[in-house]
């Protein structure tokens, strides 16, 4: 047993060592496609990748958090179209990719990539350890994820931050409630895990509405109360 753990770990290592060349060759090298669908391209091949080489290799924990957070990513799009439609704090640029009312499509498995390595280094830190200090970790881990993507994304250009407080391209309001995503999804999936499909939806959908809450009394509390803007 413990030799198939170090060795989902290997693989787990490989794999995202691999989509991560993958990727910047994909945004980076000059080709004239928009970048909506570049991204598209490159959450295609992870939300494939992940559960095929999961099922090969029989790493069959892989499929229960792959799972777990693909149903979240895909219910992102709500927080995501309220925050750029209502509350005008969020831009996508139009390029021509598919879009979700004001949302790129991509946006709707992009999340699963830092959920899925964020569960499961919570999972697996839980383990060795305790729950404790995995909570500790992958909320420390959230924060960071968060914090480069956020401060990094506009870059391509994905999306960036308006109309807030904002430290270099980091929102101010946002980040607590992604480091809690992290934290709320790790939490809720060693809940389930070995639940069934159905409640693992029901509390898929638990977890994005603990996020698009905390995005709005974060948003609340730091834009209107203490900056009051």
């Amino acid at each position: 047993m413990s030799f198939l753990k170090e060795q989902s770990i290997r693989d787990a290592i490989v794999v995202h060592v691999v989509f991560a060349v993958m990727a910047a060759a994909v945004v980076l090298l000059p080709v004239t496609a928009a970048v909506g669908w570049k991204l598209l391209l490159l959450v295609i091949v992870y939300n494939v990748m992940i559960p095929v080489v999961g099922y090969l290799r029989r790493h069959l924990d892989w499929l229960g958090i792959w799972f777990f957070v693909f149903l979240i990513s895909i219910m992102q799009v709500v927080p995501d179209w309220f925050l750029s439609a209502q509350l005008d704090v969020l831009v996508f640029p139009v390029d021509g990719s598919p879009m979700v009312g004001v949302v790129p499509l991509y946006m709707a498995g992009l999340w699963s990539i830092p959920l899925f390595v964020l569960v499961y280094v919570g999972c697996r830190i839980e383990e060795k350890r305790s729950q404790v200090l995995s909570l500790a970790v992958v909320m420390l881990l959230s924060f960071v994820t968060f914090w480069l993507a956020e401060e990094t994304m506009w870059m391509l250009p994905s999306w960036h931050a308006q109309n807030v407080a904002t430290i270099g391209h980091v929102a101010l309001y946002i980040i607590g409630p992604e480091v809690l995503l992290g934290a709320s999804a790790y939490t809720l999936y060693a809940l389930v895990r070995e639940s069934s499909h159905w409640r693992k939806f029901f509390w898929a959908y638990i977890t994005m509405v603990i996020y698009l809450g905390n995005v709005a009394l974060f948003y609340f509390l730091i834009q209107r109360i203490l900056l009051g803007t």
